[in-house]
């Protein structure tokens, strides 16, 4: 069976909290992955959940493949770093500190497992 791939490019979320989360779904069933991000209190999860969808409808619409039948697993999912922001903080005596507001690419690839 061929992978199925989705990517969510310049996510506004650090690429160390949003690996967190991809740490945990990671290798899953798609369904059980989907249900555990559901209940989870990071701010990266509904970013990741409705990636995760994508990723289904793009096996159901591309790639021909009945997602109900099949047993999909979350083969890899990546967390890269993407561009910073950088922004200045006014502080004392008419001085600025600099600081990054980060941005990430998560990139997911479906695939089946062999029974």
């Amino acid at each position: 069976m061929e992978e199925v791939k989705a990517k969510l490019s310049y996510h506004r979320i650090a690429p160390r909290k949003a690996r967190l989360v991809a740490g945990l779904v990671r290798g899953k069933k798609v369904d059980e992955a989907l249900a555990q991000l559901m209940f989870l209190g990071k701010r990266s999860a509904p970013a990741i959940a409705k990636l995760l969808k994508s990723a289904l409808s793009n096996a159901k619409n591309n790639h021909k493949i009945d997602t109900e039948k099949t047993n999909l697993y979350i083969k890899e999912i990546k967390v890269d770093e993407g561009p910073s922001y950088k922004r200045w903080k006014p502080v004392w005596r008419g001085m600025a500190h600099p600081f990054k507001r980060r941005t990430s690419h998560i990139t997911v690839v479906l695939s089946e497992r062999k029974k």
